[in-house]
């Protein structure tokens, strides 16, 4: 179906080019239906075609490593999708399917080539609103991107929280322990041989103020360890539960396609009873 030039006006996309730019592509391009759940392209099929949404849902998805599906985009209504496969002239890397009743605006190289013979400078229009978009989808990409929790704590910690992490790892090891005891023993060893010369004899008073001035300063360091304790179990408790909602979102996919594919199974199996009957045949449709 032709596409008029007040249809294309209202696109973000196009929305730089002047009047004598848009009449040149509303002559070009064709809208295109589609109806809920039909396929518009799937992976790995030659890229002709972008698309610009105009109304309706679109899901754009693509697969990885894991063979699990992955959310790319859904675009909204003057956005578009499939645009770099299409001037790539590559396969699609992803698979853009239908939620709803959608109208897109479907663009081919063949048109852009068509606009930028005549207007050069309409090129330099179009790959500026591209790039916008090109900047959210990486925004996007990178909030799905699950986080290291090590790393987080590290880009939050201060020089402070590094010393109190250091002494407390060094305070609570068997060398601190060992140290410090053969310390205490060559100090009362030396004062009980050193006897009236000793600079602090038995019961060790000096000593004693030491310990206590040694553990009013560690207790306050170890508890500063320990609040940072706290904060990193906080963090990856967060991160924990980003992983544990996307993989409930991810459930609830496959739970729904199920029951898509279920009523779908229900469809042909109607239409084939159907179909036997008009014909005047047994049912053997189980």
């Amino acid at each position: 179906m032709a596409c008029k030039a007040e249809e294309l006006r209202q696109i973000p996309l196009f929305a730089l080019l002047d009047d004598e730019e848009i009449a040149v592509l509303a002559a070009q391009v064709q809208i295109k239906k589609f109806a809920a759940r039909q396929r518009i392209y799937k992976l790995d099929e030659p890229g002709r075609h972008a698309y610009v949404m105009m109304s309706g849902a679109v899901r754009v998805t693509t697969v990885d490593r894991d063979h699990q599906e992955v959310l790319v985009d859904e675009p909204r209504d003057g956005e578009f999708f499939g645009f770099a496969s299409m001037l790539e002239d590559t396969p699609h890397q992803t698979t853009a399917l239908a939620m709803e009743e959608t109208t897109c605006v479907q663009v081919s190289r063949d048109d852009i080539a068509a606009l930028l013979q005549q207007k050069p400078m309409a090129g330099m229009d179009m790959l500026t609103v591209v790039s916008r978009q090109f900047h959210a989808s990486q925004a996007l990409i990178r909030l799905r991107v699950s986080r290291n929790s090590n790393e987080v704590i590290e880009e939050e910690m201060g020089f402070g929280d590094r010393i109190a992490d250091s002494v407390a790892r060094f305070g609570g090891s068997w060398t601190f322990i060992i140290l410090f005891g053969v310390a205490l023993s060559i100090y009362a060893s030396a004062n009980v041989a050193l006897k009236g010369r000793a600079w602090d004899p038995y019961p060790f008073i000096l000593l004693n103020l030491f310990l206590s001035m040694l553990a009013a300063i560690q207790a306050p360091v170890i508890m500063m360890s320990q609040n940072r304790q706290d904060t990193k179990d906080r963090v990856r408790g967060e991160l924990d539960y980003d992983v544990n909602l996307r993989a409930e979102s991810e459930i609830q996919n496959l739970s729904s396609k199920l029951n898509l594919l279920t009523e779908k199974i229900g469809d042909v199996d109607d239409l084939l009873r159907e179909q036997l009957k008009l014909n005047n045949q047994p049912d053997r449709v189980p």
